[in-house]
């Protein structure tokens, strides 16, 4: 299965609108143009959300196909996760449905939103992708869904170093900011139970990218952009999702400033 790439771009998510930045993407041509221009910039991964006819969250199979189809032809180098995210909207089963149907060999699964179901029937569903060959990324909003996970997969699947694994910080903070020391209860939990998974992070605000510099020092990958945060580090408005990621890969490559300013 494809390893989670070193900086993955998440341009829209399910929820913000043009009203919120104009350079978010939202039809599927201008998220072939920002995968294109983050791709320049220096990611490697795009997480993938699709939205409707009215902006909205959109899991579709047939939307899913056409915009890998589309993403392969103009960024082939690329890989593309989709998300799987309900946002109240879609049931388990679409969740699934999408996972497996779409062509897609990336995903993204928040286990809460799984065990909705009955964790038989997630556990099923997680050995279906890995017989297809599809790497699910475990969305992990704190440690009950830790635990949640590993009581779904058991414990060898739970040491499987290709396990991915991503860590929402700050998901349930003050104005949903995020900070460094968000981190600090999942370094914990991966030390506890002498874990080494394949894992990143998002964060949520002005300080993603101090929480990102901070994942990278301890191993982790990085999940940015307009999703989760419109600004760069200086606090200031991104001009479009590439100027984060030119942001994050040029600290990246400064090893004396992130070890300095994210310890």
């Amino acid at each position: 299965m494809r390893p989670l790439p070193r900086i993955m771009v998440a341009p829209n998510g399910a929820r913000r609108q043009k009203s919120d930045h104009p350079a978010l993407p939202v039809t599927l041509n201008e998220m072939l143009e920002t995968a294109a221009a983050c791709h320049a910039a220096g990611a490697d991964g795009l997480h993938l959300h699709l939205r409707d006819a009215d902006g909205g969250h959109l899991l579709d199979v047939d939307s899913y196909r056409t915009a890998l189809r589309a993403l392969a032809d103009a960024v082939p180098d690329l890989a593309v996760q989709i998300t799987t995210e309900a946002v109240g909207i879609y049931a388990p089963e679409v969740q699934r449905r999408v996972a497996l149907g779409t062509g897609a060999d990336m995903v993204s699964v928040a286990i809460r939103e799984m065990c909705r179901d009955p964790q038989d029937v997630a556990r099923a569903f997680y050995a279906d992708c890995a017989a297809r060959g599809i790497a699910v990324q475990h969305i992990l909003y704190d440690l009950a869904d830790a635990d949640l996970l590993a009581g779904v997969i058991g414990d060898e699947a739970l040491r499987d170093q290709a396990l991915q694994l991503i860590y929402v910080l700050g998901r349930y903070s003050k104005n949903q900011t995020s900070e460094p020391s968000d981190l600090d209860p999942f370094l914990a939990w991966l030390q506890e139970r002498k874990l080494s998974p394949d894992w990143a992070i998002c964060a949520f605000g002005p300080g993603e990218t101090d929480c990102l510099l901070r994942a990278a020092r301890h191993g982790g990958k990085c999940r940015i952009g307009f999703e989760n945060s419109l600004w760069n580090r200086d606090g200031s408005l991104a001009r479009d999702n590439a100027e984060r990621v030119s942001e994050l890969v040029a600290l990246l490559g400064d090893g004396a400033d992130q070890s300095s300013r994210t310890a």
